[in-house]
Protein backbone atom coordinates (compact mmCIF):
# COMPACT_ATOMS: atom_id res chain seq x y z
CA UNK A 1 0.00 0.00 0.00
CA UNK A 2 2.67 2.25 0.56
CA UNK A 3 3.67 2.38 -3.25
CA UNK A 4 0.50 3.43 -4.04
CA UNK A 5 1.08 7.23 -4.21
CA UNK A 6 3.91 6.51 -6.41
CA UNK A 7 1.86 4.57 -8.42
CA UNK A 8 -0.96 7.37 -8.75
CA UNK A 9 1.96 10.48 -9.28
CA UNK A 10 2.67 8.45 -12.16
CA UNK A 11 -0.68 7.90 -13.85
CA UNK A 12 -2.05 11.35 -12.60
CA UNK A 13 0.78 14.19 -13.30
CA UNK A 14 0.48 15.83 -9.87
CA UNK A 15 2.15 19.12 -11.09
CA UNK A 16 1.23 21.38 -13.38
CA UNK A 17 4.34 20.79 -15.61
CA UNK A 18 3.40 17.26 -15.53
CA UNK A 19 0.17 17.75 -16.88
CA UNK A 20 0.93 19.80 -20.01
CA UNK A 21 3.54 17.97 -20.99
CA UNK A 22 1.19 15.04 -21.43
CA UNK A 23 -1.66 16.82 -22.75
CA UNK A 24 1.37 18.01 -25.51
CA UNK A 25 2.58 14.42 -26.13
CA UNK A 26 -1.20 13.61 -26.16
CA UNK A 27 -1.01 15.62 -28.96
CA UNK A 28 2.08 14.38 -30.54
CA UNK A 29 3.55 17.86 -30.35
CA UNK A 30 7.46 17.87 -29.51
CA UNK A 31 8.52 20.90 -27.42
CA UNK A 32 9.73 23.28 -30.36
CA UNK A 33 6.89 23.56 -32.01
CA UNK A 34 5.13 24.55 -29.04
CA UNK A 35 7.92 27.21 -28.60
CA UNK A 36 7.44 28.83 -31.83
CA UNK A 37 3.33 28.63 -30.72
CA UNK A 38 3.74 30.54 -27.74
CA UNK A 39 7.26 32.36 -28.94
CA UNK A 40 8.51 31.75 -25.19
CA UNK A 41 12.31 30.25 -25.67
CA UNK A 42 11.95 26.43 -25.02
CA UNK A 43 14.40 26.46 -22.21
CA UNK A 44 11.58 27.96 -20.08
CA UNK A 45 9.31 25.84 -21.50
CA UNK A 46 11.41 22.79 -20.01
CA UNK A 47 11.59 24.67 -16.55
CA UNK A 48 7.88 24.26 -16.34
CA UNK A 49 7.53 20.79 -17.48
CA UNK A 50 10.34 19.96 -14.60
CA UNK A 51 8.29 22.31 -12.03
CA UNK A 52 11.74 24.02 -12.31
CA UNK A 53 10.20 27.48 -11.86
CA UNK A 54 14.25 29.02 -10.13
CA UNK A 55 15.40 29.10 -13.69
CA UNK A 56 12.71 31.12 -14.86
CA UNK A 57 13.01 35.41 -14.59
CA UNK A 58 9.79 35.40 -11.96
CA UNK A 59 6.82 33.92 -10.43
CA UNK A 60 4.76 36.55 -12.76
CA UNK A 61 6.81 35.15 -15.87
CA UNK A 62 6.55 31.28 -14.88
CA UNK A 63 2.53 31.98 -14.45
CA UNK A 64 2.15 33.92 -17.65
CA UNK A 65 4.55 31.11 -19.53
CA UNK A 66 2.84 28.26 -17.85
CA UNK A 67 -0.60 29.87 -18.94
CA UNK A 68 0.61 30.54 -22.49
CA UNK A 69 1.69 26.70 -22.70
CA UNK A 70 -1.90 25.38 -21.61
CA UNK A 71 -3.42 27.62 -24.05
CA UNK A 72 -1.35 25.90 -26.80
CA UNK A 73 -2.34 22.51 -25.65
CA UNK A 74 -5.67 23.01 -24.53
CA UNK A 75 -5.56 23.27 -21.02
CA UNK A 76 -7.38 24.86 -18.75
CA UNK A 77 -5.08 27.80 -18.43
CA UNK A 78 -6.87 29.51 -15.46
CA UNK A 79 -6.55 26.15 -13.46
CA UNK A 80 -2.93 26.25 -14.41
CA UNK A 81 -2.17 29.34 -13.71
CA UNK A 82 -3.55 28.46 -9.79
CA UNK A 83 -1.44 25.23 -9.54
CA UNK A 84 2.09 27.29 -10.51
CA UNK A 85 1.32 29.52 -8.05
CA UNK A 86 0.83 27.25 -5.46
CA UNK A 87 3.85 25.35 -6.78
CA UNK A 88 5.80 27.89 -6.26
CA UNK A 89 4.58 28.71 -2.86
CA UNK A 90 5.91 31.73 -0.72
CA UNK A 91 8.74 31.91 -2.60
CA UNK A 92 10.04 35.80 -2.75
CA UNK A 93 9.22 37.89 -5.63
CA UNK A 94 11.65 38.99 -8.03
CA UNK A 95 11.89 42.16 -10.09
CA UNK A 96 11.29 40.91 -13.19
CA UNK A 97 14.19 41.49 -15.74
CA UNK A 98 13.81 42.50 -19.39
CA UNK A 99 12.99 38.80 -21.16
CA UNK A 100 16.39 37.81 -23.28
CA UNK A 101 15.44 36.34 -26.21
CA UNK A 102 17.76 33.99 -28.48
CA UNK A 103 19.35 35.88 -31.04
CA UNK A 104 18.82 32.98 -33.74
CA UNK A 105 14.64 33.15 -32.85
CA UNK A 106 13.09 33.83 -36.34
CA UNK A 107 10.36 35.93 -34.76
CA UNK A 108 12.80 38.40 -33.32
CA UNK A 109 15.15 38.60 -36.03
CA UNK A 110 14.83 39.57 -39.83
CA UNK A 111 16.05 37.71 -42.27
CA UNK A 112 19.66 39.06 -43.51
CA UNK A 113 18.23 39.07 -47.04
CA UNK A 114 15.26 41.45 -46.22
CA UNK A 115 17.36 43.95 -44.42
CA UNK A 116 20.11 44.15 -47.18
CA UNK A 117 17.07 44.62 -49.64
CA UNK A 118 15.58 47.21 -47.49
CA UNK A 119 18.83 49.39 -47.56
CA UNK A 120 19.01 48.58 -51.68
CA UNK A 121 16.04 50.14 -52.00
CA UNK A 122 16.48 52.86 -49.90
CA UNK A 123 19.62 53.79 -51.57
CA UNK A 124 17.78 53.40 -55.26
CA UNK A 125 14.89 55.75 -54.16
CA UNK A 126 18.01 58.29 -53.30
CA UNK A 127 19.22 58.03 -56.59
CA UNK A 128 16.47 58.34 -58.35
CA UNK A 129 15.36 61.33 -56.32
CA UNK A 130 18.89 62.91 -57.38
CA UNK A 131 18.47 62.54 -60.76
CA UNK A 132 14.89 63.84 -61.05
CA UNK A 133 15.67 67.15 -59.37
CA UNK A 134 19.36 67.30 -61.02
CA UNK A 135 19.23 66.51 -64.49
CA UNK A 136 16.59 66.76 -67.21
CA UNK A 137 16.51 63.39 -68.10
CA UNK A 138 13.11 62.24 -67.05
CA UNK A 139 11.56 65.61 -68.39
CA UNK A 140 11.80 64.49 -72.24
CA UNK A 141 14.56 65.48 -73.68
CA UNK A 142 18.76 66.62 -73.56
CA UNK A 143 19.16 70.24 -70.94
CA UNK A 144 18.68 73.45 -72.47
CA UNK A 145 20.44 76.31 -71.72
CA UNK A 146 17.79 79.43 -70.02
CA UNK A 147 16.71 81.93 -72.09
CA UNK A 148 16.16 85.32 -71.15
CA UNK A 149 13.53 87.50 -72.15
CA UNK A 150 14.85 91.20 -72.26
CA UNK A 151 12.34 93.82 -70.38
CA UNK A 152 10.28 95.98 -73.15
CA UNK A 153 11.85 99.40 -73.53
CA UNK A 154 9.08 101.80 -73.31
CA UNK A 155 6.86 103.78 -76.03
CA UNK A 156 8.54 106.96 -76.37
CA UNK A 157 6.34 110.05 -75.92
CA UNK A 158 4.22 110.88 -78.54
CA UNK A 159 4.31 107.21 -80.21
CA UNK A 160 1.25 105.17 -81.13
CA UNK A 161 3.09 101.62 -81.31
CA UNK A 162 5.19 100.14 -78.57
CA UNK A 163 8.10 98.03 -78.74
CA UNK A 164 7.35 94.59 -78.05
CA UNK A 165 10.26 92.57 -76.14
CA UNK A 166 12.73 90.76 -78.11
CA UNK A 167 11.85 87.90 -79.69
CA UNK A 168 13.27 84.69 -77.47
CA UNK A 169 16.24 82.84 -78.53
CA UNK A 170 15.60 79.54 -80.14
CA UNK A 171 15.24 76.33 -77.63
CA UNK A 172 16.50 72.95 -78.89
CA UNK A 173 14.07 70.99 -80.68
CA UNK A 174 11.97 68.23 -78.71
CA UNK A 175 11.27 68.27 -75.29
CA UNK A 176 7.99 69.16 -72.74
CA UNK A 177 5.82 71.67 -73.93
CA UNK A 178 4.43 73.41 -70.60
CA UNK A 179 1.60 76.05 -70.12
CA UNK A 180 1.70 78.32 -67.32
CA UNK A 181 -0.84 80.73 -66.03
CA UNK A 182 0.30 83.96 -65.29
CA UNK A 183 -3.60 85.04 -64.29
CA UNK A 184 -7.03 83.42 -64.69
CA UNK A 185 -7.34 82.53 -68.25
CA UNK A 186 -9.08 79.75 -70.64
CA UNK A 187 -7.87 77.77 -72.54
CA UNK A 188 -8.31 74.58 -74.81
CA UNK A 189 -5.84 71.76 -76.02
CA UNK A 190 -6.38 69.61 -78.89
CA UNK A 191 -4.96 66.95 -80.82
CA UNK A 192 -4.55 66.38 -85.03
CA UNK A 193 -7.89 65.09 -85.27
CA UNK A 194 -9.86 67.49 -83.24
CA UNK A 195 -9.86 64.98 -79.77
CA UNK A 196 -9.83 67.47 -76.76
CA UNK A 197 -7.04 66.32 -74.80
CA UNK A 198 -7.62 69.35 -71.60
CA UNK A 199 -9.98 72.42 -71.41
CA UNK A 200 -10.09 74.57 -67.94
CA UNK A 201 -10.20 77.70 -66.80
CA UNK A 202 -6.75 77.89 -65.53
CA UNK A 203 -5.56 80.01 -62.06
CA UNK A 204 -2.83 81.71 -62.01
CA UNK A 205 0.29 80.00 -61.31
CA UNK A 206 -1.47 76.64 -62.91
CA UNK A 207 0.60 74.41 -65.00
CA UNK A 208 -0.38 71.88 -67.65
CA UNK A 209 2.36 69.60 -69.27
CA UNK A 210 1.27 68.53 -73.10
CA UNK A 211 1.36 65.24 -73.51
CA UNK A 212 4.43 64.51 -75.60
CA UNK A 213 2.92 61.62 -77.94
CA UNK A 214 -0.05 63.55 -78.85
CA UNK A 215 -0.30 64.14 -82.62
CA UNK A 216 -0.31 68.00 -83.50
CA UNK A 217 -1.97 69.28 -80.90
CA UNK A 218 -2.93 72.66 -80.74
CA UNK A 219 -3.84 75.20 -78.12
CA UNK A 220 -6.78 77.59 -78.33
CA UNK A 221 -7.32 80.62 -76.52
CA UNK A 222 -8.40 84.20 -75.83
CA UNK A 223 -5.88 85.60 -73.70
CA UNK A 224 -2.37 84.35 -75.38
CA UNK A 225 -0.53 86.97 -72.95
CA UNK A 226 -1.89 85.38 -70.02
CA UNK A 227 0.02 82.10 -70.53
CA UNK A 228 3.67 81.79 -70.17
CA UNK A 229 4.91 78.85 -72.67
CA UNK A 230 8.05 76.65 -71.48
CA UNK A 231 9.98 74.28 -73.94
CA UNK A 232 12.19 71.22 -71.15
CA UNK A 233 11.39 74.59 -68.34
CA UNK A 234 13.53 77.37 -70.84
CA UNK A 235 11.00 80.22 -72.05
CA UNK A 236 9.83 80.23 -75.47
CA UNK A 237 7.35 83.20 -77.42
CA UNK A 238 4.05 83.61 -76.24
CA UNK A 239 1.21 82.18 -78.29
CA UNK A 240 0.11 85.00 -79.55
CA UNK A 241 -0.73 88.96 -79.71
CA UNK A 242 -2.39 90.29 -76.31
CA UNK A 243 -6.48 90.15 -76.15
CA UNK A 244 -6.63 88.24 -79.21
CA UNK A 245 -8.08 84.65 -80.20
CA UNK A 246 -5.42 81.99 -81.20
CA UNK A 247 -5.10 78.26 -82.24
CA UNK A 248 -1.55 77.42 -82.07
CA UNK A 249 -0.23 73.99 -82.24
CA UNK A 250 2.09 73.69 -78.86
CA UNK A 251 4.53 70.99 -80.40
CA UNK A 252 8.07 71.84 -79.15
CA UNK A 253 9.18 71.68 -82.93
CA UNK A 254 6.44 73.99 -84.26
CA UNK A 255 6.85 76.40 -81.51
CA UNK A 256 10.51 76.78 -82.53
CA UNK A 257 9.99 77.14 -86.12
CA UNK A 258 6.93 79.71 -85.34
CA UNK A 259 9.63 81.70 -83.27
CA UNK A 260 12.19 81.78 -85.65
CA UNK A 261 10.12 82.60 -88.93
CA UNK A 262 7.43 85.39 -87.12
CA UNK A 263 8.60 89.00 -88.40
CA UNK A 264 9.92 91.02 -85.66
CA UNK A 265 6.64 93.12 -85.61
CA UNK A 266 4.36 89.99 -84.77
CA UNK A 267 4.67 90.19 -80.96
CA UNK A 268 3.99 94.18 -80.85
CA UNK A 269 0.91 95.68 -79.23
CA UNK A 270 -0.63 99.01 -80.07
CA UNK A 271 -0.37 101.27 -76.84
CA UNK A 272 -3.05 103.45 -76.38
CA UNK A 273 -1.94 107.21 -76.42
Amino acid sequence: MEGDPADDRTLFPATAGERLRAAREAQGVDLAEIAARTRIPQRHLEAIEQANYRGLPSITYAMGFAKSYARAVGVDEVAIGRQVRAEIGDAPERPSPTPSYEMTDPTRVPPSGLAWFGVVVALLVSIGVGLWYGTDWFRGGAPVESVAIPEASQAAPGNATAPAAAPTAPVATGGQVTLVANDSVWVRVSDGSGKRLYEKEMAAGERYDVPAGADRPHARTGRPEKLQVLINGSQAAPLGAPASTVDVEVTAAALQARAATAPASAGNTTATP
